[in-house]
This record gives C-alpha cells, sequence and structure tokens, in this order.
C-alpha cells in the first residue's frame, strides 16, 4: 500500500549558487565610485566564489561545530590550544587569499585598496562571520605593527603581511601567514578599561620593546590561536600595551593559561576566552601609560569592520528573503507581488541603498587619512555607523525572518544563524552607549569636526526638504550637546551623513523616498512602485 499523504509544492529552494558581487547594484556602484573599480572582476569571482553552495555549507559546518578547548594532552602536559573543524581553515584560507586581512597595508597595494578590501570583508560577511573576527583584528594591529614589533620580532613582518594561512604552532618567523588577536576586557571592567587590574613589571629595563612580566586575566580574550595578542596592562607610568606571543623567542609556550572557551549567543564558529597570565612574557608596545592610545590607533578599525560585517549580514538576509518572495505563492500571487510584502521589502532594500553608500563613502575616508576633512569623517561616522547599523541590523535580519515565516525560524535555513551573529557587532569594541559617548566626545573636541559637517551637509542643502529640516534641527542640538540625548544626535547624524550620500549619487525619486523614510519624523510614508521597482530590482544586480 502507498501511504503518501500529499504532494509537496509551493516550497522555494533555498538562496545558493548567486553571485554576491554582482547581484548588487548599490555595492557595485559604491565600489567604482570609491576608487576601487580596477578590483570588480576579482570582487566579481569573489562573489561567484562565495555564493556557492559549497561555500554556504562550509559556513553552516563551522558554526555547527564549534572549536575545541583542549587544555592537557595525553600525558597530562598543558597544552592551551584549540581544535576547530576543517571548515573553519578553508574559511580562514580564502579570507586570507584574498586579502582581507591586510590588502592596504601591502607594498604592492594600490590606491583605493581600503574600499576593495571593504567590498571584500562584506562579502565574505553574508557566508560566514565568525572567521572575520581574527581578519579585523589582524587588520587593524598590522599598521601599528609594522612600526613597533620589538626587535625580537622584525623578522614577523613577512608573514604578517602574506596572502597565507597558516594555523600551525610555530614561531612567527617559520610561519607562511600570521595573526594578531587583542586582550583588552576585565571583568570588574568592561568598556572601562582604565580599571584593568592585571600587571606589567620589567623584567630588566624599563621602555619600549623592553620585556615585561604580566599577571592577571582576561575576561574576553580574542581568538585565542593567533600567533600574538595586543594586551593592556598596568605598568609603573600607567595602563601600557604589551606585544603578548604565544610562543617566547626560544620557541618555549608563553604562560598564557586559557580557562574556557565562552559560551556565546552566536558567532559559534570563532574561539573566544578567558585567559589568565601566570607571569607570562610580553613587550611594551610605545611608551607607559601610552596603552589606550595604541589601542584606540585599531579600535577606529575594527569598529568599522563591525559595521562592515553587520551591513553584510543584512544584505544577505535580504536576498533570502527577496529570493523567497519571488517563489513562495500566497492567496493566488508570488509574495513579491503583494502590496504589504512589496513595501516591507521595498523599504528594507531603500534602507541598505543609503547604508552602502555611506560605508563606502567612509571607506574612501579611511583612504585619504592624510586630509584632515577625511580624517575628521573618519573619526566622527565610524562611531555613528557601528552604532546605527549594528544596532538596526538586528530588527531587519527579523524582519527577513518573517517574511519566510515559520521555515525561517527553523534551523535548516540561514536566518537563525544571522540573527544570532547581529548582536555581537554592537557589543564588541564597545556597544551602543560607548559609541554615543565618543561621538559626542569627537565634536566637543575634534578640530574640524563641526567644519567638516557644514561641508558635508550644506553641499547638498536646498535639494530636499525632509534633509534641510533635519539638517536645522540637528544644528540646534549642535550648539549644546546632551549626553542623554546621545543616542538620537548619534542616529541623526549617521540618517544625514546617509541622506547626503544618498541625494548625491542616486536618481531623484529613490533620494525623495529615502528621505523621507529616514528622515521625516512623522514617517508613515508609502514608497511608490516606481521607487519599488528600481529598488528592488537593484537589489537583484539590475541597474534600477
Amino acid at each position: 500500500m502507498s501511504w503518501q499523504t500529499h504532494t509537496v509544492f509551493n516550497q522555494p529552494i533555498p538562496l545558493n549558487n548567486s553571485n554576491l558581487f554582482l547581484s548588487d547594484a548599490a555595492l557595485r556602484e559604491s565600489v567604482n565610485r570609491e576608487g576601487a573599480g580596477w578590483d570588480a572582476g576579482l570582487l566579481a569571482s569573489i562573489g561567484q566564489q562565495l555564493g556557492t553552495a559549497e561555500s554556504l555549507e562550509l559556513g553552516r559546518l563551522a558554526n555547527a561545530n564549534p572549536p575545541e578547548l583542549l587544555r592537557y594532552d595525553a600525558s597530562g602536559a598543558r597544552l592551551d590550544d584549540v581544535r576547530f573543524h576543517p571548515a573553519w581553515h578553508l574559511l580562514m584560507q580564502g579570507l586570507c587569499t584574498n586579502r582581507v586581512h591586510n590588502l592596504p597595508w601591502t607594498e604592492e597595494a594600490r590606491q583605493g585598496a581600503f574600499v576593495a578590501r571593504a567590498a571584500r570583508f562584506v562579502l565574505h560577511a553574508q557566508v560566514e562571520a565568525g572567521t572575520l573576527c581574527p581578519i579585523t583584528m589582524t587588520f587593524a594591529a598590522t599598521p601599528l605593527l609594522k612600526t613597533a614589533l620589538p626587535a625580537p620580532f622584525r623578522d614577523w613582518l613577512k608573514p604578517l603581511l602574506s596572502d597565507r594561512y597558516d594555523p600551525h604552532l610555530q614561531p612567527g618567523a617559520q610561519k607562511r601567514g600570521l595573526l594578531i588577536g587583542m586582550g583588552m576586557t576585565e571583568k570588574q571592567g568592561g568598556s572601562d578599561v582604565l580599571s584593568n587590574t592585571t600587571r606589567a613589571e620589567p623584567l630588566a629595563r624599563r621602555g619600549p620593546e623592553e620585556a615585561y612580566r604580566l599577571v592577571g586575566h582576561k575576561w574576553f580574550f580574542s581568538v585565542p590561536q593567533s600567533d600574538a595578542h595586543l594586551v593592556l596592562a598596568q605598568a609603573k607610568g600607567g595602563l601600557s600595551c604589551f606585544f603578548v606571543p604565544r610562543l617566547l623567542p626560544d620557541g618555549q609556550r608563553n604562560a598564557v593559561r586559557l580557562e574556557r572557551l565562552k559560551e556565546k549567543l552566536g558567532n559559534r564558529s570563532n574561539a573566544s576566552s578567558e585567559a589568565e597570565f601566570f607571569d607570562a612574557t610580553g613587550w611594551l608596545v610605545g611608551e607607559e601609560g601610552e596603552g589606550v592610545r595604541q589601542i584606540l590607533k585599531m579600535g577606529g578599525l575594527t569598529r568599522f569592520d563591525c559595521a562592515l560585517g553587520s551591513h553584510g549580514l543584512m544584505r544577505r538576509a535580504l536576498s533570502v528573503a527577496l529570493y523567497h518572495a519571488h517563489q513562495r505563492q500566497a492567496f493566488g500571487k508570488n509574495l513579491i507581488e503583494q502590496p504589504l510584502m512589496r513595501q516591507v521589502l521595498g523599504r528594507m532594500a531603500l534602507r541598505l541603498e543609503g547604508q552602502t553608500a555611506l560605508l563606502f563613502r567612509l571607506a574612501g575616508a579611511w583612504e585619504k587619512r592624510g586630509d584632515a576633512r577625511e580624517t575628521a569623517y573618519c573619526r566622527l561616522f565610524t562611531p555613528a555607523a557601528k552604532y546605527a547599523v549594528c544596532k538596526g541590523g538586528i530588527p531587519f535580519v527579523a524582519e527577513a525572518m518573517e517574511a519566510l515565516g515559520g521555515i525561517g525560524y527553523c534551523e535548516e535555513n540561514e536566518l537563525p544563524r544571522l540573527y544570532r551573529e547581529m548582536p555581537v557587532n554592537s557589543i564588541w569594541e564597545g556597544s551602543g552607549n560607548i559609541m554615543c559617548l565618543d561621538v559626542l566626545r569627537v565634536l566637543a573636541r575634534h578640530p574640524g569636526a563641526l567644519e567638516m559637517l557644514h561641508a558635508e551637509f550644506d553641499e547638498v542643502k536646498g535639494q530636499n526638504r525632509h534633509f534641510d529640516r533635519a539638517w536645522r534641527q540637528l544644528q540646534q542640538q549642535l550648539r549644546k550637546p546632551q549626553e542623554a540625548a546621545g543616542r538620537l544626535l548619534t542616529g541623526q547624524l549617521y540618517a544625514l551623513a546617509a541622506g547626503a550620500q544618498v541625494l548625491r549619487h542616486l536618481t531623484p525619486p529613490i533620494a525623495e523616498a529615502w528621505c523621507q523614510m529616514a528622515l521625516d519624523v512623522r514617517g508613515g510614508n508609502v514608497l511608490s512602485e516606481q521607487v519599488l521597482s528600481d529598488v528592488l530590482l537593484r537589489a537583484t544586480g539590475g541597474a534600477g
């Protein structure tokens, strides 16, 4: 007898074997506009490879099989190693091959390399986010280490700037590629690193590049398998930055003990640990008391990567929702033809238009940090973008999940993993309030910040009434910024910066719709069919 109860139909196939770069018109245009058009061919190749079912499966496997802490070997000797699934290593190999960890810092880097690297980062984020943690820390640490590697480690520079991934436990100079981690956060402090209690005493002399003995702990010791960490500790001269290698120059393991790996909501493929230093050896980077200044050199880069990573996750969530909506039928029509669903997906796509334009304008500013105006732009809009993009990404992915309905909530779909990934970028490298306080600090102390704002926003004034009204209101707040209103002010700054890019570069109907959606305090606008058609076409790779 046959017990078949029904025939399965009207179930969309999953999104795979797509080109993540060519299907994103806003990204293609931004890359070209900000000076990295020369990389479009390689980006298309990367986008094609990352969009395959095989690459997406690697992302799933790396998270379904999280890393394992190996504290001891079979004979009882201390190991403090981390074992990863093979999928992790394949993903890391791809990231390093594509130089997402160092492209702008290499000698052969072209103008626009920062923008090209940002695009590669966004593409990889759509496949797997945990592997981006070691990549972004290495990326942020490299420009500092190019000028500040302690003398015993000068021969690390070549593998640090290579395009190879080498997970073997060997002295750095013998490896083909290196990773750098960071150790800042302690139990009692969190973002308040000045309250750190880890102590550092010189083994002989005090001063830059000298060896110190470290005793203390780190509550979040990111990527413990890294070849070295930059660690904050209290020296006689104040909070200082130390280069703490995994292996000492004589090949012996440094006295860094891994107590456990964190059990996290998301980011499960990545190893985040708690560590203790039992007379570990670290070399002073810079002068004693300069720890915060050294960390700030890296903090802007890691914060920007947080925004890029969240943007990549949002872009993937929208792609999944759109692909589903083009196949799934309800009430006699495909979802993409249903007026309410069309508005939901169109507004999501419209939001990413402004977000993409701003993030790549910001990438272009990082490229030109020698220019005073661009430096001010980076300093102000990096924390503003991290705040707005990372925090807004959480409900964005939830909306995409809702577009799929019940199957979007089940683990066979990739959206639950994307949703779990979203909060980490909002928390790591400074949570929302820290970002807003940084914005207020820049406005109060950074020379030229207000002049830069006027130059950016006055240039497009008069093109849109919603933008003009929001700019006038913000100027009133800037006369005497209040800390209690820091989130509101930061959100307005971000929206105006994105609006300025939209007004400069997108068609008038799309620009008008974006400004009304993001800057009209009344809200509730319904997108016209022209705008819906344009933004939905662009979101699937069309020119609009």
